[in-house]
């Protein structure tokens, strides 16, 4: 993005995953709570009427009760830092739609994220894979570690200004059918580096036809199909140039296409992306996985899952991994 490359995703000949296109926030941004305020009419002592003159009856209908709380006052400015300890300071959407999480309610388990103390909401903890693990995963170890869902990476766009193509991930089929031959269900995500909404639409005519191939239909995903548009740090980017609003149609192109197919589709997002690249309001009816690797999520806006690591240890995978929590609202 322009003025804001500070994302790190995957080197594609065969870095890290998903996982390390984050931003790193120092404080969490509560949106302040309005206290209601009671206010009480003392009744006031008889007067003999005899000695004094008479008065207009007054106006009790405006002091029978205690007023109605006013609404929540919203800030004007939110502010952020990223990985390098930057702050920056944007404008607050105050027309975009809030999370309804208590920040204290994640509670932190070792290695996994759960969501507690809030009976209006449950949650599970879940991975991300892609080829980086070179398909040395032992899925059985996995599921009995209490890994309960995995996104996989299904194919990437090259982001080198003189690239542009599609390759698919060596081991998304695999790593689909044996997760959910362990019992744990599956959702997918696309590296995107498309520059149009024509890019946006291949891309999803890729993972599409991905599915097809490999005989994986909506009721096999338990989980979305996530769009997921980045920047590169330390290296050129085709996505460099575009705009924000660039962005925002060719995510709503993706998420289009998945959903008419059949999916349920999703965006991966973080604090840089929400401040200058999506808006949220335009894709309010698509879900966001928000990526932040604080104590808390900084965002004040809504989103349904967490990726709060990129340095968790799960059995049965070697080396770091992504850890997610899914939010779901209690029945």
């Amino acid at each position: 993005m322009s003025g804001c490359s500070l994302i790190t995703v995957e080197d594609i000949s065969g870095g890290s995953p998903i996982s390390e296109s984050v931003v790193s926030v120092s404080e969490n941004i509560e949106v302040p709570e309005a206290s209601a305020r009671e206010e009480y009419v003392q009744e006031e002592p008889m007067q003999d009427v005899s000695a004094s003159e008479p008065s207009a009856d007054p106006d009790v209908s405006a002091n029978s009760g205690p007023e109605t709380a006013p609404e929540p006052e919203l800030p004007d400015t939110l502010t952020f830092v990223d990985v390098y300890g930057e702050s920056y300071t944007v404008d607050f959407q105050k027309d975009w739609a809030l999370h309804p999480y208590d920040t204290s309610c994640f509670v932190r388990e070792g290695d996994a994220m759960y969501y507690k103390g809030d009976a209006a909401f449950t949650s599970r903890y879940g991975i991300d894979v892609s080829h980086h693990q070179k398909g040395s995963i032992n899925w059985q170890k996995v599921a009995d570690s209490g890994v309960e869902f995995v996104i996989v990476r299904v194919g990437y766009r090259g982001y080198g200004l003189n690239s542009g193509w599609i390759k698919e991930d060596e081991y998304a089929a695999s790593n689909i059918k044996k997760a959910q031959s362990v019992g744990l269900d599956t959702g997918a995500y696309f590296f995107s580096q498309a520059i149009t909404e024509e890019e946006a639409l291949e891309e999803a005519e890729f993972v599409l036809d991905f599915f097809e191939r490999n005989n994986i239909t909506p009721e096999d995903m338990k989980l979305p199909v996530v769009f997921d548009p980045e920047s590169i740090r330390k290296d050129d980017a085709r996505t460099d140039g575009i705009s924000g609003e660039q962005f925002t149609k060719n995510t709503r192109v993706f998420c289009d296409a998945i959903r008419e197919a059949g999916f349920q589709p999703m965006i991966y997002s973080n604090m840089l992306w929400e401040a200058y690249m999506l808006d949220l309001n335009e894709l309010s009816d698509i879900p966001v996985w928000y990526a932040d690797y604080e104590t808390v999520p900084q965002t004040p806006y809504d989103f349904i899952m967490w990726q709060y690591s990129e340095s968790i240890h799960v059995p049965g995978i070697p080396g770091n991994m992504d850890g997610n929590i899914l939010l779901i609202p209690a029945e």
